[in-house]
């Protein structure tokens, strides 16, 4: 199995650089990483599903090349740009993470339209157990599958969960090439300052 980009990631919890190996990718293929949520965060932001790189390390966004992090800290949600081993630290600042689907995969493209719309389920429920202030899906293809709205755009969204108002934001990956990272800091940043008005 060949995985382009592949290049360094993070030792569980240990935040040195290791590489992992083709084996550990291969392993990594239907593993989950675990949600950083708590009850009543101001934002949780929502991935389409985890990649291998992260399955191996056990951290979210953490493939090389995925803007999250970095774009999380020009938008002005983190202090510090943080690295995705310490993506615990997120909980401290009121936000958190989890995804549509949880298992992982090598590209998004390989998860099913029943998948999606499960997840989306799921997802649905995760919301009023947790009761976040606003859930941002990172990524609109995505989100229209899991909840079966084909024409929705960019952005806030008519529906809630509950009292949890919903935005979509663009995906971060590296793959999404419509956006440069000073435009995904721009669109966080200003998502981050609506947030602040909830």
């Amino acid at each position: 199995m060949d995985v382009p980009g592949l290049e360094r990631c993070y030792n569980r919890g240990m935040g040195q650089p290791t590489k992992p190996t083709k084996q550990e990718l291969i392993a990594a293929v239907g593993k989950t990483v675990p949600d950083i949520i708590a009850p009543n965060l101001r934002v949780v932001f929502c991935g389409i599903n985890p990649s291998v790189y992260s399955a191996v390390v056990g951290h979210h966004f953490a493939r090389p090349g995925n803007r999250f992090w970095p774009t999380l800290y020009k938008a002005g949600f983190t202090p510090r740009l943080l690295k995705p081993s310490e993506d615990q630290e997120l909980l401290t600042y009121g936000y958190g993470i989890t995804n549509l689907v949880d298992r992982a995969t090598v590209a998004a493209a390989e998860l099913t339209a029943d998948e999606l719309a499960r997840g989306g389920e799921q997802l649905r429920h995760k919301v009023e157990q947790y009761r976040p202030k606003v859930l941002a899906v990172l990524g609109i293809s995505a989100y229209r599958l899991a909840v079966n709205q084909p024409h929705a755009v960019l952005g806030q969204q008519p529906d809630t969960i509950g009292t949890t108002r919903l935005y979509i934001l663009p995906n971060p990956s590296g793959l999404n090439a419509h956006y440069t990272p000073a435009d995904l800091a721009q669109v966080y940043g200003e998502f981050r300052q609506l947030v602040a008005q909830v």
